[in-house]
């Protein structure tokens, strides 16, 4: 089976946090079925300044044209994107580019038997275009605000739409993902849930005991209860939310990772809160970076006021640590139990409620690793391995096996984290 995966959201050698999730899939895919190749074209918008003056633009201008990764061939071709007007032509645009880099590696003599494509808008819609001109299969995932946020401009809307009619089947990262693309038209029997899977060596179980080493390690305070806010720092995470909560617990640290434009504005809010000693930004990291900061804290919070599958939550539970998030969209089909955390309504007050509930009366952390392990990732490649067989087998998708796919699941252009 010869998969080409297509993704603006993709990790690069300028940019490896990028899009991990997509990556993760395909390697536990490959892992579990080593009879699948798989071929990456991941797009960049196009920048011609290398500077860190000119900030995550740079970042596009620093990524290779090719590297391998886990094995995978992983190409970079780059698409125009205008300002102003970017929206509405970046599915012309990321087409143009997608269909040159692909005729070019078929006259190399490679081809692939499907297209395996994530995220609708702009990347589904120049997918479809190039799918017909080559008279390929896809498939498309939804991750987030593709179909929580775009589709409320009308153009976008429409090819969305025409995008769901297209492909040969559409997959979602969660159950209320897949419901929203059936309310905005999808056939419900092309449509299946497949979530997000955790690496479960990578985010490894700490006890109380290991937690204390870690902590040492990481030069953090041994007896002070520790806090971390995990993703992108821009007002849609809701690290702020996570800073106002912090007036209540005077007594706990508050750790803040990732990046992005808000990171001054937050710092100034940690100020004028007068929580700033208490408060430390962490910068990007690594995902074993991450895992190790997760083993050390007594609880991570997300306060997010969209995502599609939360793979952060996930990931703190994985270490034993449990979560507060807020109760959006896909998140309670990942936090479903006491041990696992909390589900609260987006505000400071709430999540500072939440938060001295776990403190004072924690979840055993082999309690909270214990529900994560139901989320490996075995479930989901075995699932995409059944639809892409059966999309290749016989052309079209086996509707009865959707229903299964779907109600098997318990599951931005972010992206996240």
């Amino acid at each position: 089976m010869k998969i080409l995966t297509i993704s603006s959201l993709f990790p690069n050698a300028a940019d490896p946090k990028h899009g991990v999730f997509i990556e993760t899939r395909l390697k536990q895919l490959r892992q579990r079925y080593p009879d699948v190749e798989i071929t990456v074209i991941a797009p960049i918008p196009w920048f011609p300044f290398k500077s860190s003056i000119f900030g995550q633009y740079s970042q596009y201008a620093k990524a290779p044209y090719f590297e391998k990764r886990f094995g995978m061939s992983v190409y970079h071709p780059r698409y125009l994107v205008l300002p102003k007007v970017g929206m509405t032509l970046a599915p012309k645009t990321m087409a143009f580019s997608l269909y040159r880099q692909i005729k070019a590696l078929m006259a190399k003599g490679e081809d692939f038997d499907l297209i395996d494509g994530h995220y609708f808008y702009p990347d589904g819609v120049a997918i479809a275009e190039v799918a017909r001109k080559l008279n390929k299969p896809f498939t498309v995932t939804a991750r987030g605000s593709d179909i929580n946020l775009i589709p409320q401009y009308e153009t976008p809307r429409q090819q969305i739409q025409d995008t769901f009619h297209a492909s040969d089947h559409n997959l979602a990262v969660c159950e209320a993902l897949r419901q929203e693309m059936i309310d905005l038209g999808a056939d419900p029997a092309k449509v299946s849930a497949s979530r997000n899977g955790v690496d479960l060596d990578l985010f490894s179980f700490t006890d109380e005991r290991k937690q204390q080493a870690v902590r040492q390690q990481l030069k953090l305070p041994l007896s002070t209860p520790i806090l971390l806010s995990a993703g992108l720092l821009i007002e849609r995470k809701g690290h702020h939310l996570v800073i106002e909560a912090m007036k209540a617990h005077p007594e706990a640290q508050l750790l803040i990772v990732g990046m992005g434009p808000d990171k001054f504005k937050l710092k100034r809010l940690a100020k004028k809160l007068n929580v700033s000693n208490r408060v430390t930004f962490l910068g990007g990291l690594s995902q074993p970076e991450l895992a190790r900061y997760f083993q050390a804290c007594d609880l991570s919070v997300l306060a997010s006021s969209r995502e599609g599958w939360a793979n952060v939550l996930l990931e703190s539970m994985a270490c034993g640590t449990p979560v507060v998030a807020t109760n959006i969209w896909g998140t309670p089909e990942v936090v479903k139990t006491c041990a696992a955390g909390v589900l609260v309504d987006r505000n400071s007050q709430d999540i500072a409620t939440a938060i001295g509930r776990l403190l004072n009366s924690p979840a055993p952390r082999a309690e909270t690793r214990q529900y994560a392990e139901q989320f490996s990732w075995d479930e989901t490649t075995d699932q995409l391995y059944r639809i892409f067989s059966n999309l290749l087998g016989s052309g079209t998708h086996d509707s009865s096996s959707s229903s299964t796919d779907s109600d098997t699941v318990e599951n931005d252009k972010e992206v996240t984290v």
